[in-house]
């Protein structure tokens, strides 16, 4: 693999116009197919084998009119009571309105200052275009609004409405060309990385577009993708780059230097990217349909951000020559810096004291880890946005005039000719604590079915709420009886997702400690490098923990409060940045492994590797934080928890773990750090993870392998 890297790369820097235009072709290709044959994003949350699924499926059969989107319109008349006659002319337009199949009779508040509407459409929200849907609802309503009453939208619809885009990706974008151009001291070499990864974004979204044609995308995967691959696609073009200016501070030719880092950083990025992709295929052992199209859509965008490093990377870099390094780097001769002294001190002093050292980061990392002990997990509501967004004022119109439990009301679906004792069961409903109102039962149209809408005490984020979700089921619920809502699929969703998680965990661990078992043939090393990420990830996760539910930095983010971590996080977090991390790992373990087979030195491998990675990490890292708070800026909850984790494990990941746990537990490892029973030995494919083969006929080892040190 490494000699056709290698090949490519030289050909690719030799002919840079013919990959270029390449690119362009197959980015505007698949642009193209996009445009004309790409398909919409749809959220598709079935939870199969779950109750709140069970009723969905009999509403959907029987209760065509209740089983699609709804919306609520919240109208409100500070110091007076509603105009009823009002209304009752909104309700007339928003029933003439497109998908509309019903229009619940208005339900006024106590005091007659709140009126409460209930909108219902015939298809599912993902089929609707939200925007234009509540402009729908903004227009019917336009004459209560201007008769001096407040009129706000929740439900599905309108929480379904994202904030316009691009803000996030703007802000990583400049981030990182800020921090590549000190890094580098070069334009040229600043704006690269950039440019390729970009180009590999361009195609990978486009993908996810096809791919929407074909299987249901959720409405976040490209946000998702988009963050993953941007962070993944500059440092995959930044490990090329470093390789490549390390070659020519040895004299050599452009094309030379181009091919060589592609057989050598190159190869890494193909392991890396491998390793993310491994990772995000674990979400398919979700078996859920929205954690599954995410995966394979930021596998998409992954894919394309490796090809782009390894193809049109060395193409720019042949036109770009000598101008990746800085001014005074540029004339032949010149002397380049391709270590840090600095990182290869650190990295001795802590060979010297590793025990101290190792106890010391341990700490750090279990201190943080600890909140997540107390971590609850739960799918964000309308009370978690804003309080200027409408969602949030419909959300706290309706709790105070109706009651918390109003904003997550509980369906009740009865299959009739198994049950049919509707009044029995409205009675048992209204005796269950925590149960303030059953509305009476509503007939399926062929008189086969009922629905009872039931209000609990508390809204859908309230921990109660699942307790009386569990009384419902267990004490109340006759055979052929089901309870569904807002609520009950929140908590079969969590239920879902806890159980599922695990596997999803065994899976990723173990299918990334093989394969990197077998590219470093090293029992020890693979072993060690799991652990440090699920340290990294533990304490991302404490750090969410403390933030967002304890409420530490809820304010700084725009959250109204304390809200509880997102059921989605954990699996999403987990798959994503166990890829992400194992990226360094690989560069560095990589270059160590390389010393290692040419010196034999366990310890002095080990300050070299970080010696002379330990900038690219540094600045690679940095990147990745830069790009994934500014994805903290976005407004979907989700997201925003999604970027704080991340760069919280990443910037550990970059110290803490690399610069102390790695050189700490190597030093005290030695050579058994490289030991691979010799029964293994026999079995592993031997895979060439240095770039040995592929160097070039000037490269001093080329035309043999390394010789490995003896074992111990």
């Amino acid at each position: 693999m490494s000699r056709l890297l290698y090949r490519l790369g030289r050909a690719a820097a030799l002919r840079p116009w013919r990959f270029i235009v390449a690119w362009v072709l197959v980015v505007g290709a698949v642009g193209g197919v996009a445009a004309v044959a790409g398909g919409d994003l749809h959220d598709d949350y079935r939870l199969a084998g779950t109750g709140s699924q069970r009723a969905a499926d009999l509403l959907a059969e029987r209760f065509p009119a209740l089983s699609g989107a709804d919306a609520r319109v919240v109208v409100h008349k500070d110091g007076g009571r509603v105009d009823q006659d009002g209304v009752a002319a909104a309700r007339e337009r928003l029933a003439g309105l497109p998908h509309v199949s019903a229009v619940d009779p208005a339900v006024p508040s106590r005091d007659g200052a709140t009126s409460l509407i209930t909108v219902r459409y015939d298809v599912p929200v993902t089929d609707l275009a939200p925007g234009e849907t509540l402009d729908r609802l903004r227009s019917a309503t336009q004459g209560l609004a201007g008769s001096g009453h407040q009129v706000e939208f929740g439900g599905q619809v309108p929480e379904n409405v994202t904030a316009p885009g691009g803000l996030a990706e703007a802000v990583g974008v400049v981030a990182a060309l800020v921090i590549l151009l000190l890094a580098f001291g070069s334009v040229v070499a600043a704006g690269l990385p950039l440019a390729v990864a970009l180009a590999g974004l361009g195609a990978g979204v486009s993908g996810i577009t096809v791919l929407a044609a074909f299987a249901n995308v959720a409405t976040t995967a490209p946000t998702l993708a988009v963050m993953t691959g941007l962070g993944v696609g500059i440092d995959y073009a930044l490990f090329v780059l470093t390789r490549h200016r390390e070659g020519l501070a040895e004299g050599l030719p452009v094309p030379e230097a181009a091919g060589r880092a592609n057989a050598t950083a190159g190869l890494s990025v193909l392991f890396a990217g491998f390793t993310v992709l491994l990772a995000l295929c674990g979400l398919v052992l979700s078996r859920i349909p929205v954690f599954m199209t995410m995966g394979f859509a930021t596998g998409i965008v992954v894919a394309a951000t490796v090809a782009s490093a390894v193809t049109l990377l060395p193409a720019v870099l042949g036109l770009a020559g000598r101008r990746v390094l800085r001014k005074r780097d540029r004339a032949e001769g010149a002397p380049i810096a391709t270590e840090s002294p600095r990182v290869r001190r650190w990295a001795d002093h802590v060979g010297r004291h590793p025990w101290a050292w190792l106890l010391a980061a341990l700490v750090l990392m279990l201190t943080l880890a600890a909140p997540a002990l107390g971590m609850r997990t739960w799918p964000s509501d309308a009370s978690s946005e804003p309080e200027s967004n409408t969602v949030r004022k419909a959300y706290d119109l309706v709790a105070e005039s109706y009651g918390a439990g109003a904003n997550g009301p509980l369906l009740v679906a009865v299959d009739l000719r198994e049950s049919p004792d509707t009044a029995g069961l409205r009675r048992d409903l209204a005796a269950t604590p925590g149960i303030v109102q059953v509305a009476p039962p509503l007939l399926a149209p062929d008189r086969s079915a009922a629905v009872l809408v039931v209000t609990p005490a508390y809204g859908p984020q309230d921990e109660r709420a699942t307790g009386v979700v569990d009384r419902v089921r267990a004490d109340v619920l006759p055979p052929g009886a089901e309870i569904t809502g807002l609520t009950a699929a929140y908590v079969d969703l969590s239920r879902v997702l806890d159980e599922r998680l695990w596997p999803v965990i065994g899976a990723v661990v173990a299918t990334s400690f093989l394969m990197l078992m077998i590219v470093f043939r090293s029992l020890l090393a693979p072993l060690k490098a799991a652990a440090m990420n699920l340290l990294s990830i533990g304490a991302a996760y404490g750090v969410l923990t403390a933030v967002f539910q304890w409420g530490w930095g809820a304010g700084l983010l725009g959250l109204p409060h304390a809200v509880p971590v997102s059921s989605f996080i954990l699996l999403l977090m987990f798959a994503v940045l166990f890829g992400v991390s194992m990226d360094y790992e690989v560069f560095l373990l990589s270059r160590v492994r390389e010393e290692w087979l040419r010196t034999g030195d366990a310890h002095g491998s080990v300050s070299t590797g970080l010696a002379v990675t330990g900038r690219v990490i540094s600045s690679a890292a940095l990147i990745m934080v830069a790009v994934f708070l500014g994805f903290a800026l976005d407004p979907g909850l989700v997201i925003k928890q999604m970027g704080v984790g991340l760069a919280v494990a990443v910037a550990l990941d970059a110290t803490v773990v690399r610069l102390v746990l790695v050189p700490a537990t190597m030093a005290l490892l030695g050579r058994a750090n490289w030991w691979l029973p010799r029964p293994l030995a026999r079995v592993l494919p031997v895979i060439d993870a240095h770039g040995a083969h592929g160097a070039g006929p000037a490269a001093p080892t080329a035309g043999s392998a390394p010789r490995e040190p003896s074992r111990v």
